[in-house]
């Protein structure tokens, strides 16, 4: 009894304790939320003249939210997108206490441009105002205007060829420094007015220039400056009559895609499809791997091949690497491939088809000449027309004469066994393997009726092409 007698006498004058400390603590003020936004704009429908590219085309004003924070302080984020997208792809300008946003011409051309948009095209953009207060709290969304723009085509950054075509010359090309240059292994397709596209085999770590017209070396496009990082990939260019840097190729050989846009001044490099490499340095150029040719593995899968003029028979070597530092291969014999093997070899100089597997470790030399056969002759498919070796230009060449509609390919040793044709596709000019036959109307350009000189150079590894004169 008297625990409990000394307990409710604690909690009593506890009870006091914290009575005689209470304050008493006014209402809270209550703060009214914000309201959306009405959004009105100077124009619906705005059709610019190129001359009025900086002007103001478009004023945005809106009122007031309301919110319960400094004025000054409140967020209000323009989104513009094209219309139907629900602004999934929109471009926004943010502004912080004002009420009203002017836009230009120029802007808002750019934005439906950047949007891959054609030119002197009207589009519906749909405009809007996302309010906040500072912090982003109490999003509100106003309502959405409608706006007709009709993009119009800007003076572009760089000078756009006269010619309405464009080359590529260099020796990171196939063709190498030569000019004219064949094509139209060697020339761009124009996409539009100002933008040109080309896929091309590019020989890794070299140079290349952009020409108007082929054959001419009075002007070119290129860059400022080489050394810029990441230039291989991409980036500024210019018009040069004097001056201007090669543009640098990327560092592995391989099939890219260059697309130059003279509107923005600015030129990419894609890869398509990157080579496999191994060097073939020796006797017949010196053993300096640096300066090698190389044979290519197209899929890079450890299958290579290409083709080599050996002029001596003091050996040669497979590298991987332009240098000796790289993994050597040499002959374990019986065409067998070692990293301790001695020289490779072959019994006479000569052309020749080289292979090589380092997924077996086999390797092959085949020597080579070629010819033309076709429905030119006149017992048909059974009489070659031998072509000629061009050392200094590492080509092939042959003449015949041929009726409109004939068709004809190329192979190795007067034998099926190596047989080329036209590769298809786009890709006219270039080679295949067991190809269609060259004139075949339906697959690549036919034959006009004369005398037709036939280059084909097979100088770049897995990448082969052929020109009629």
């Amino acid at each position: 009894m008297k625990n409990i007698f000394k307990l409710l006498t604690f909690a009593f004058l506890a009870t006091i304790f914290f009575v005689a400390c209470e304050k008493k603590i006014g209402d809270l003020q209550v703060y009214s939320n914000g309201t959306a936004v009405t959004l009105a704009a100077s124009a619906t429908t705005i059709a610019p003249a190129v001359s009025d590219s900086d002007k103001v085309a478009l004023t945005l004003t809106w009122s007031n939210p309301n919110y319960s924070v400094d004025s000054s302080t409140v967020k209000y984020i323009i989104e513009i997108d094209s219309s139907g997208r629900n602004f999934a792809k929109e471009t926004t300008t943010i502004v912080i206490g004002t009420r009203t946003a002017s836009f230009t011409a120029k802007q808002i051309n750019t934005i439906l441009l950047n949007y891959g948009f054609a030119y002197n095209t009207a589009y519906n953009i749909d405009v809007r105002i996302t309010s906040s207060q500072g912090n982003n709290n109490e999003q509100l969304k106003s309502n959405t205007l409608v706006i007709n723009f009709k993009t119009y085509l800007v003076p572009p950054k760089v000078q756009v060829p006269s010619s309405g075509k464009l080359f590529i010359v260099g020796d990171a090309s196939a063709g190498g420094w030569n000019n004219p240059v064949p094509v139209p292994t060697q020339q761009f397709t124009q996409l539009n007015t100002t933008t040109y596209q080309g896929t091309f085999y590019l020989n890794g770590g070299k140079q290349y220039l952009l020409l108007p017209v082929n054959g001419d070396w009075s002007s070119k496009y290129a860059v400022a400056d080489a050394s810029v990082t990441g230039l291989s990939a991409g980036g500024d260019f210019g018009f040069y009559t004097s001056g201007g840097s090669n543009i640098p190729a990327p560092a592995a050989t391989g099939m890219y895609t260059i697309t130059v846009d003279f509107q923005k001044g600015k030129f990419s490099v894609v890869p398509v499809k990157v080579f496999g490499l191994l060097y073939v340095p020796g006797d017949y150029q010196g053993w300096n791997p640096a300066n090698a040719g190389a044979i290519a593995s197209v899929n890079n899968d450890g299958k290579y091949e290409g083709y080599f003029n050996i002029t001596t028979t003091g050996g040669f070597k497979l590298t991987s690497t332009p240098t000796w530092s790289g993994t050597n291969y040499g002959d374990a014999g019986g065409g067998n491939l070692s990293t301790s093997g001695g020289n490779l070899n072959v019994a006479t100089a000569g052309y020749y088809y080289l292979t090589a597997n380092t997924n077996t470790n086999k390797w092959s030399a085949t020597q080579i000449s070629w010819s033309l056969i076709g429905s030119f002759a006149a017992s048909g498919w059974s009489t070659d027309i031998p072509m000629t070796y061009n050392a200094s230009s590492n080509t092939w060449t042959g003449t015949i004469t041929v009726a409109a509609g004939d068709q004809f390919k190329i192979r190795a040793n007067n034998d099926w066994t190596i047989n080329l044709g036209d590769a298809g596709g786009s890709a006219i000019g270039t080679l295949s393997y067991g190809g269609n036959n060259i004139g075949d109307a339906t697959k690549n350009s036919a034959l006009t009726a004369g005398t037709k000189t036939v280059t084909i150079n097979l100088s770049n590894s897995g990448y082969y092409t052929y020109s009629i004169q």
